[in-house]
């Protein structure tokens, strides 16, 4: 008890108020890109419950996007048991990422009306509607003052998960606006201004580094007046408070907690008006939730009773992320990224096996490999297609997906039968090889086709920049992505990894020229 109650004295201190203050603060806890962490709920709660229950502040929490998928928890409910830890969080707005999308909006539609949290999107439209399909903003009263939540998401998602957003036959079904994404954000802030709100938080998953179509949130705070903070997501950074100039010139903070609760983040709103951001780890807030405990407590049971059985074993970690909890996977060949690929095109016997970075999501730590470490490390619904690529072609993906490298980008591909050099400066891709039956490789034919595995998501849904959408399918398979993976562990490599993936294998080779 001694431990709580002087944490709770801190954060009142970081607070700017004490308990016999007349006029209270306002605290907006926060997280984004919580990707299935579900541990991490009941912290955040139980720290808001306390500071409510301290009378020091006004406390709520929000959510910044990317909570249906990431991990075993969301691919073996689709998102249903997110949903159910969501519906006790009483949180008062969360907007939108682009993993919210990975289901279809039919399932992100019914698993977001059974959380009865307000979502704020301020930039998606059903195709041709004149509204919002979401409401742009909510309005929050705390004591005299009145808070705004407005809801961005990023329009890269239309990329990513554009299987969502477009028919079988290309034809749009919902639009994230992305022409028009700056100034629909300005309308939603001055129609809350307009409404009365004396304070506007932009609940944003946009992410700090621009992406394929130039969009950032740096870049939304210097298209735009209004905006006090700005709570961001979907690059997964550990961002305490950057200070970014607005279309006035005035300087707004930026924040954004990491990924999967690794952070708590704390925005003060003091009764003068002055905001600051902190972010808190996770595993030093003392309080919990004892209801939301209860309940991420049942789901591990349920979750275990699935995943539990052993498939393989590693003496290596199969490498996805660094120290740093970065992606690395997405911008350089690993050994997870080469054992995949080979996963694939064993089980579709293709001349090339290719995922794109973005969809290997978590490392898998030596020792033993479980079913639920492969549904890990493959969390989404994908199944395997075998399509016809002409040389063109594979050398237009290639380029174009590696086109980013160093910064980070879910589409760059990791690949089995293949080898290649990056350019990083140049942004070009030569020294293609194939690799030959007998093992060996010769240079790519340019006047020939060759079969591919892939996830039907980087067939049609929005992987590799949509470069092999119209290519043939050979063949279609009802095998799901992380069910080639166990298959391969079990049945080809019988039951371990052994040496050669111990390392990357060295088909990509990245030059700074």
């Amino acid at each position: 008890m001694m431990k709580k109650n002087l944490f709770l004295s801190m954060v009142a201190l970081m607070m700017g108020c004490n308990v016999i203050c007349a006029q209270k603060s306002i605290v907006i806890l926060y997280e984004n890109d919580a990707h299935c962490g579900i541990d991490g709920y009941t912290k955040i709660a139980g720290l808001r419950d306390a500071i409510n229950r301290s009378d020091t502040a006004y406390a709520a929490a929000v959510c910044c996007g990317d909570f249906l998928q990431g991990n075993t928890t969301g691919a073996i409910s689709k998102g249903q048991y997110i949903a159910d830890i969501l519906r006790q969080m009483d949180y008062h707005a969360l907007t939108l990422g682009n993993h919210e999308f990975d289901y279809g909006v039919p399932r992100m539609l019914q698993l977001l009306e059974q959380t009865g949290i307000p979502v704020v999107c301020a930039n998606l439209y059903e195709a041709g509607e004149p509204q919002p399909l979401f409401a742009p903003y909510v309005i929050h009263e705390y004591g005299h003052k009145k808070v705004a939540y407005v809801g961005a998401c990023t329009p890269e998602t239309m990329i990513l998960e554009g299987y969502s957003f477009y028919d079988t036959n290309g034809i749009l079904l919902y639009d994230l606006k992305p022409k028009a994404f700056y100034q629909l954000i300005q309308r939603a802030v001055d129609k809350a201004r307009a409404e009365g709100a004396d304070y506007v938080v932009l609940l944003s998953h946009v992410g700090e580094t621009p992406q394929s179509m130039g969009i950032s949130s740096y870049r939304l705070v210097n298209h735009t007046r209004g905006i006090d903070v700005v709570l961001d997501g979907h690059s997964h950074e550990i961002i305490e408070n950057a200070r970014i100039k607005n279309l006035d010139g005035k300087e707004i903070t930026v924040t954004q907690t990491g990924t999967q609760f690794a952070n708590v983040g704390k925005l003060v709103i003091t009764p003068d008006g002055h905001c600051t951001t902190h972010l808190i780890k996770s595993k030093d807030i003392p309080y919990e939730n004892a209801k939301i405990t209860a309940t991420v407590d049942s789901i591990h049971k349920m979750v275990k009773a699935v995943t539990s059985e052993v498939v393989a074993h590693s003496d290596y970690t199969l490498v996805v992320s660094d120290e740093n909890d970065q992606w690395i996977v997405r911008g350089e060949e690993t050994n997870a990224g080469d054992l995949v690929a080979d996963a694939y095109r064993y089980a579709m016997k293709a001349d090339i096996g290719l995922e794109n970075g973005g969809g290997i999501r978590n490392d898998i730590h030596a020792g033993d490999i479980t079913y639920g470490d492969i549904i890990g490390m493959l969390p989404y619904d994908n199944t395997l297609r075998r399509i016809s690529v002409t040389a063109e072609q594979l050398k237009q993906m290639l380029t174009r997906c590696t086109a980013l490298v160093p910064v980070l980008d879910g589409n760059f591909p990791q690949c089995s039968g293949l080898r290649f050099t990056i350019h990083s400066k140049s942004h070009r891709v030569s020294d293609i090889e194939i690799q030959r039956v007998d093992g060996s490789y010769a240079p790519i034919d340019m006047q020939r086709t060759y079969s591919v595995a892939l996830t039907n998501y980087n067939h049609e849904g929005g992987g590799f920049f949509d470069c092999f959408k119209k290519c043939v399918v050979l063949q279609e398979s009802s095998l799901r992505y992380y069910e080639a993976l166990s298959d391969y562990l079990r049945n080809v490599l019988g039951g371990t990894t052994g040496r050669s993936y111990a390392k990357p294998q060295g088909r990509i080779k990245i030059i700074d020229d």
